[in-house]
């Protein structure tokens, strides 16, 4: 049986050889690290060579996204199990009170949010109390969280999305307390919200 020959001492390849076919691959892979990783993966753009290859958009939207799921990532419990939020029974007064919602009115309310700001704006309303709204952006899309929070850590999830332009609804009260839109701009340029409300709530403010 016939076995190729090995190669001799001349045809193996040299230190330097190999030294330099090395460095050039830790070259390529910094190139590809800092070109085009850095910039798809995470939104880093040294070279400002991604964001013409549209690049670092791709990225920028990824870091958006993960971070705003970390922020709505649901708390566990020692033992691994996820707490029920439930709302909390109304004294006899609040039951009482909810009954009677408050007097319809309607509002208008714009703000502007400058890249990577957000702003909340809640409406007090008693619980069973209905409100008819819409908002709209201008100059780009925003992130929302539609929620509301009450008495003893009691909160209420409506609605959610990423890069949204628009959103009309109807939002009725859970329980007593502050219901309302929390408003995150992810662009790079200025986006103003304008916010229409109708329905049965005592005030509506800009809470941060």
């Amino acid at each position: 049986m016939y076995n190729s020959d090995l190669p001799t001492r001349a045809e193996l390849p040299r230190s330097k050889q190999l030294l330099r076919s090395t460095i050039i691959a830790i070259i390529v892979a910094a190139v590809l690290l800092v070109i085009i990783v850095l910039p798809s993966e995470y939104g880093i753009d040294p070279t400002r060579i991604g964001r013409v290859l549209g690049l670092t958009q791709m990225g920028e939207i990824k870091m958006s996204l993960a971070r705003e799921a970390q922020q709505d990532r649901p708390i566990t419990t020692a033992s691994g199990q996820q707490p029920t939020v439930t709302s909390p029974p109304l004294p006899a007064q609040q039951t009482q009170s909810a009954a009677a919602p408050s007097t319809t009115r309607t509002d208008e309310m714009t703000v502007t949010l400058r890249p990577g700001e957000g702003v909340e704006v809640k409406l007090v309303m008693s619980r069973g109390a209905n409100v008819s709204y819409e908002w709209t952006t201008a100059g780009g899309t925003v992130n929302h969280d539609t929620h509301g929070d009450g008495p003893n850590g009691a909160s209420h999830r409506f609605s959610r999305g990423t890069q949204v332009e628009r959103d009309a609804g109807e939002l009725t009260a859970p329980f007593d307390g502050n219901h309302g839109w929390f408003w995150r701009n992810r662009t790079e340029r200025d986006v103003t919200v304008t916010l229409r409300t109708t329905g049965q709530y005592r005030s509506i403010r800009r809470v941060a």
